[in-house]
């Protein structure tokens, strides 16, 4: 694996848990997260071709980490349906707290928008590095990029809707 120091390897660890803590949505899956990813690419750094970039390897690495712990999710909760027990399978991740109306709107993108949306936007990724991490072509980031901006202008258009106030005697 690329060598690199420890500051490096300081900012390289912050921009992984910042991507998945946005696809998360909790602090210690997000960590679970960013721990499996460097695993994963201490055990596999042979893997990687010399040529391809550390940074979109890593992101290619944790999102296809958080796809995968999603569809165990999704198989899970059948299981436990069809045993008659889905009110475990619904206890998810509580709602995140209300936040700036931009980020809620954010918030409320899908996975896959929100993560294309992080490595182009934040991360700086160029496109062809973002369609390596997702393993889609290039012309897919393109237009996938292009419609969770439309949606993020979307929902942010509108007025936020206020935080529900309780009255006070």
């Amino acid at each position: 694996m690329h060598k690199l120091d420890d500051h490096q390897w300081r900012e390289m660890l912050q921009r992984l848990r910042r991507f998945a803590l946005w696809l998360t949505r909790e602090a210690s899956s997000a960590d679970d997260l960013v721990q499996a990813t460097v695993e994963r690419a201490l055990s596999r750094s042979g893997q990687r071709r010399d040529g391809d970039s550390l940074r979109p390897w890593l992101f290619a690495i944790l999102y296809r980490l958080f796809i995968d712990g999603k569809r165990r999710e999704r198989r899970h909760a059948r299981w436990l349906a069809w045993f008659g027990r889905a009110e475990e399978a619904g206890a998810e991740t509580e709602a995140i707290v209300q936040a700036q109306a931009g980020l809620e709107a954010f918030a409320r993108l899908s996975a896959e928008q929100r993560a294309l949306l992080l490595l182009v936007s934040v991360e700086g990724l160029s496109y062809k590095e973002a369609a390596l991490a997702l393993d889609v072509p290039i012309g897919t980031v393109m237009s996938r990029l292009s419609r969770a901006r439309g949606a993020l202008r979307e929902l942010t258009e509108g007025s936020p809707t206020p935080p529900a106030l309780r009255r006070l005697k």
